[in-house]
């Protein structure tokens, strides 16, 4: 098969990217609120949790696929998508805030360092070093 790795976080990415819609719509039900924040603060949270996920997941999952396909992600390479995908679910509910706001700086935090692992892996498979 190719790509079972990158195949299984992008199902994986559509699950969670379903998760955070439906916290969002459960919101916009129980306010009547069709378009933008209606001014509601968590909603707007929730809006901007989902938005960080769009701008994060579809990078993440191409440099998966890259070091996948160059046969040299071995097998941390799914345990690196795993880490982050969990950072992908923690940081939405500590966009919440409350006692949960750390759950936001530990999701952006592991995301920001799983990226820029795969960013270094990525140039040094072009560069031949690995």
């Amino acid at each position: 098969m190719l790509l079972p790795t990158t195949l299984s976080l992008a199902a994986a990415a559509a699950i969670i990217n379903i998760w955070i819609t439906m916290r969002i719509g459960r919101l916009r039900m129980a306010g009547s609120i069709l378009y933008g924040d209606g001014g509601n603060e968590l909603l707007m949270r929730r809006m901007r949790a989902h938005a960080n996920f769009i701008e994060n997941a579809p990078l993440m999952l191409i440099l998966i696929a890259a070091i996948e396909i160059t046969g040299k992600g071995g097998e941390w390479l799914p345990i690196v998508g795993a880490l982050f995908m969990l950072a992908r679910v923690i940081h939405p509910l500590g966009m919440d805030g409350g006692r949960m706001h750390r759950l936001r700086t530990a999701g952006a935090l592991v995301t920001m360092l799983v990226q820029v692992g795969l960013a270094v892996v990525a140039v040094l498979i072009a560069l031949g070093r690995i």
